[in-house]
């Protein structure tokens, strides 16, 4: 691919110390053009202690110091008609988009004892349709312009063991591993891959010392993951040296075991 008419986008990218956010540095910094969405509400609410209101546009500048055309949007996933509102911004762009990264989220933890059908209407919402929903669009674009392309989804480790006290997270996440793997076969033909990354438990600013105390012995490489770790993997799967490898999905966690 050449990087400098390519662009990526992703999404949920609305804190500096987040994933999203270390994804489009590395991107960035490989010479992608970039578009990524962002919804500091959500951060707010949840209680990221990194939110930061009109964070975006700083970052837009920081991105662009590395010689690359950025711009971004704020985008509630959970809206029907989001990813069309996507799609056509992003096209006002020049260069073609050829990789998406499904990395916006929706997570709210509890048991089985407090989950009510509009907390998991809420998870499904971002979770499942925002993310199908997209990737289909993605897809069908590519295909209609004859364009090969990437689509990179996150999940968690669904597959590995139980992960009790999070269920609406859990099952949509999983619904996510399931449509990876069944989604990368259909579009192959197309020569757009998708594959979903387990990045692990994650220092991306939610963890207090407590919570990194618990989780770092079970680490055998003697620490947490960090956000780096998931954009270096996402930029790898962006490139042609990945055109391989499809309906993956990858435990990129540092041999984490709960």
């Amino acid at each position: 691919m050449n990087h400098t008419k390519n662009i990526a986008i992703v999404t949920g990218a609305s804190r500096p110390r987040g994933i999203g956010a270390a994804i489009c540095r590395e991107l960035a910094r490989e010479g992608f053009q970039l578009f990524f969405t962002h919804f500091s509400s959500y951060d707010f609410k949840t209680g990221y202690e990194d939110a930061e209101k009109n964070w975006a546009e700083r970052f837009e500048n920081e991105l662009r110091e590395h010689g690359v055309n950025v711009e971004s949007m704020e985008l509630d996933l959970s809206k029907k008609d989001a990813p069309e509102q996507l799609l056509e911004r992003v096209q006002q762009m020049q260069g073609q988009f050829s990789i998406l990264v499904n990395n916006a989220t929706h997570c709210v933890e509890m048991s089985h004892e407090e989950l009510t059908s509009d907390v998991l209407d809420e998870h499904y919402a971002v979770n499942v349709r925002g993310t199908c929903m997209l990737s289909v669009a993605f897809a069908k674009y590519l295909k209609k312009n004859a364009f090969g392309g990437r689509i990179i989804n996150f999940v968690s480790g669904q597959d590995k063991s139980p992960q009790p006290g999070n269920l609406p997270y859990i099952t949509t996440k999983g619904a996510i591993s399931a449509f990876t793997t069944s989604f990368a076969t259909e579009v192959a033909s197309n020569h757009i891959t998708v594959n979903a990354i387990d990045p692990g438990p994650t220092n991306s600013g939610y963890m207090d010392d407590a919570t990194q105390n618990f989780l770092k012995p079970k680490f055998p490489t003697g620490r947490i993951g960090m956000p780096e770790d998931a954009a270096r993997l996402v930029s790898f799967l962006a490139s042609d040296a990945a055109s391989w490898i499809t309906g993956q999905i990858i435990h990129s966690d540092g041999g984490f075991r709960d």
